[in-house]
């Protein structure tokens, strides 16, 4: 893969919008294989023939299995803007994900408290006072079921990692090819069907609202079979 592969969304002076394919990591990890940040500073850097190494800020982050819209700093001060207005609660998320059995009840608000155990990169819901643990919020609405599967609109409160499959797998519906946390074997040879589809922020130098909305692959499995494009033009 190269920076060629790779949907940018939007630009301007401050920022850069992009689509991770799932698979790719957000940033450098220990398995060396190409991930976001690199592929665009090196975009930057083509296209804008800068001598060094592009500045480009890491401002959120996609676990390495789930795609979707991502936004970067192409400044320092838009780096310590756009951390601020996440810590201040200021970005909304929005992702779709395809579940193995039906929730029982079609909306709803998950709060758990999460750990993550850093040898095995997995996530578990424990008790409130356990050391260690962080709160973790969502809203779901059940979009369209179909033959035991559904598709699901999540809204975080909060962005943990594995947030969305440990939470909507504690409903025993896991997510569609979601090996680690309990889906149905049948989906493995699929990826995880898990997609960042709409993120929304304030500008961190101008006066107005940012709002991307990318698609997931909808020709591929488990997403073509839902009607993606009505449940996103209602989105």
């Amino acid at each position: 893969m190269t920076y060629e592969d790779i949907n940018i969304v939007y630009e301007d002076n401050h920022l850069l919008a992009a689509v991770k394919p799932a698979g790719v990591p957000a940033q450098a990890d220990e398995s060396g294989d190409t991930d976001m940040l690199t592929l665009l500073k090196e975009y930057l850097k083509v296209k804008y023939a800068k001598p060094g190494e592009a500045y480009l800020g890491l401002v959120h982050r996609l676990d390495r299995p789930t795609g979707g819209v991502m936004v970067f700093a192409k400044t320092s001060k838009a780096a310590a803007r756009l951390t601020q207005s996440m810590k201040d609660g200021e970005f909304e998320k929005t992702y779709l994900c395809v579940t193995c059995g039906v929730p029982k009840d079609k909306s709803g608000e998950l709060v758990h408290y999460l750990k993550k155990n850093e040898r095995t990169n997995t996530v578990a819901i424990v008790p409130m006072l356990t050391q260690g643990a962080k709160r973790a919020e969502l809203h779901y609405d059940v979009l369209q079921d179909k033959q035991g599967f559904a598709l699901v609109k999540v809204r975080l409160g909060t962005g943990r990692s594995h947030q969305i499959r440990v939470q909507m797998a504690s409903l025993k519906c896991p997510l569609f090819g979601d090996r680690r946390y309990g889906g149905d074997p049948k989906t493995f040879k699929h990826g995880l069907a898990l997609w960042a589809t709409r993120i929304s922020f304030p500008h961190p130098t101008e006066e107005k609202r940012m709002t991307f909305l990318v698609y997931p692959p909808t020709d591929e499995v488990p997403w073509s079979a839902f009607d993606i494009n009505y449940h996103l033009s209602v989105l």
